[in-house]
């Protein structure tokens, strides 16, 4: 498959790229939304700032940020959302977000298990009685915590050499419309043998998170999609985030970039893909203003009951895969640069890397997002956002 490391981890946790490490230049005007002097304060992210104009400089087409703090809040772009026409980013960019769709993915399993009708302690096999058999995986000894937290050992659909081959190697030009249903993608994963044992150790499974759409389409009787409509991004005015489902587009006027290992030397536009594969794990279009409202809303106790959130936080060592991260329910806790610990998660899928982090009392959000998936350094902004310049 391919070596680039945001391949490997689908909308994965870590949107790292093995070509190198990028940020971006040139801070741009509001292209994709205005916003009120009142509102921004454009001031105090200095830092912040320079992270995503070196990303640029290394070799992302473009950055967009917005980051809410006790002061108000400061929106950033750097570089351009479409390399053929120049176009600069603006602050309302909607992109492609990746696997931060599993953290609303686990808030609607935490509402469900908070009314009695989801038991995180049962088997996969209670709730989908026989879909998870094959090469050594027995879903009747994997709980649904288990893959809410990644320690299920169900392998990872993305390391599939077939799926590799076809949607994230240079083929993905040929069958970027193709449609996909969760049963197929799983029936890939499983002809391959678990990871591990379950609860024996801790690796990121895009898998887990196709089985939790099934069990929230199980236990509702509605599309997951629809169930985490009705439940999070309606009731938080969330209007720039939808699930496309199989519509391949990105609302104008970001355009995602990517490279493959098959022709190193050339930038493919990849904006345009049928998601349906990613589907739970990874499908969710949105902007950096929805993100931060989200996680603020979840940190501050809007979306579940003290309960589920000090459960969504309890989080497992992810030691030799994730460096300074470790690994709630849906939820990724990050220790900066400089020890400060934030919670949210990283996404990334074709052309889009992205990342959405603050404070556990939700008063300190950063959402940013690099149109490009080839160059590292979203964990710099972060970092940035949340260390002192001398640190």
């Amino acid at each position: 498959m391919s070596t680039r490391l945001i391949r490997t981890t689908l909308v994965g946790v870590t949107v790292i790229a093995a070509a190198g490490t990028a940020l971006l230049t040139t801070p741009a005007a509001a292209a994709g939304g205005t916003v009120a002097a009142a509102e921004t304060r454009q001031v105090g992210h200095d830092a912040t700032q320079a992270a995503m104009d070196a990303a640029v400089a290394a070799g992302v087409p473009g950055v967009v940020a917005e980051v809410r703090d006790s002061h108000g809040v400061w929106k950033g772009t750097s570089g351009v959302a479409d390399l053929t026409t120049g176009q600069p980013r603006g602050y309302g960019d909607r992109f492609r977000s990746g696997s931060v769709t599993k953290s609303l993915v686990a808030t609607v399993m935490l509402q469900l298990q908070a009314e009695g009708r989801a038991d995180l302690d049962a088997t996969v096999d209670h709730y989908l009685p026989g879909l998870v058999r094959g090469n050594g995986h027995d879903g009747t000894k994997i709980t649904v915590r288990q893959l809410m937290n990644h320690t299920s050992g169900v392998f990872n659909f993305t390391e599939d050499a077939t799926f590799a081959k076809k949607v994230l190697g240079i083929e993905f030009l040929n069958s970027r419309y193709d449609d996909w249903t969760p049963q197929q993608v799983i029936a890939l994963a499983l002809q391959n043998p678990p990871q591990f044992e379950p609860g024996t150790a801790w690796k990121y499974s895009n898998t887990n998170y196709l089985l939790l759409g099934l069990i929230i389409e199980k236990l509702t009787g509605r599309p997951y999609a629809e169930e985490i409509q009705r439940r999070v991004t309606r009731p938080l005015g969330m209007s720039a985030t939808h699930f496309p489902g199989t519509d391949p587009h990105v609302p104008a006027p970001t355009r995602h970039y990517s490279t493959f290992t098959e022709d190193p030397g050339k930038t493919y536009d990849v904006t345009e893909l049928n998601p349906s594969w990613a589907w739970a794990a990874g499908e969710m279009i949105t902007n950096s203003s929805d993100l931060n409202r989200f996680y603020a809303a979840l940190f501050g106790g809007r979306l579940l009951r003290p309960a589920q959130l000090q459960q969504m936080t309890s989080a497992v060592s992810t030691e030799g895969n994730l460096p300074r991260q470790r690994y709630g329910l849906g939820l990724i806790g990050y220790e900066t640069t400089c020890g400060v610990k934030v919670w949210g998660h990283s996404g990334g899928i074709h052309g889009s890397s992205t990342q959405a982090f603050g404070t556990k009392d939700g008063r300190h959000m950063i959402t940013l997002n690099f149109n490009g998936d080839w160059v590292g350094g979203g964990k710099n902004v972060v970092s940035a956002e949340f260390c002192p310049p001398s640190a």
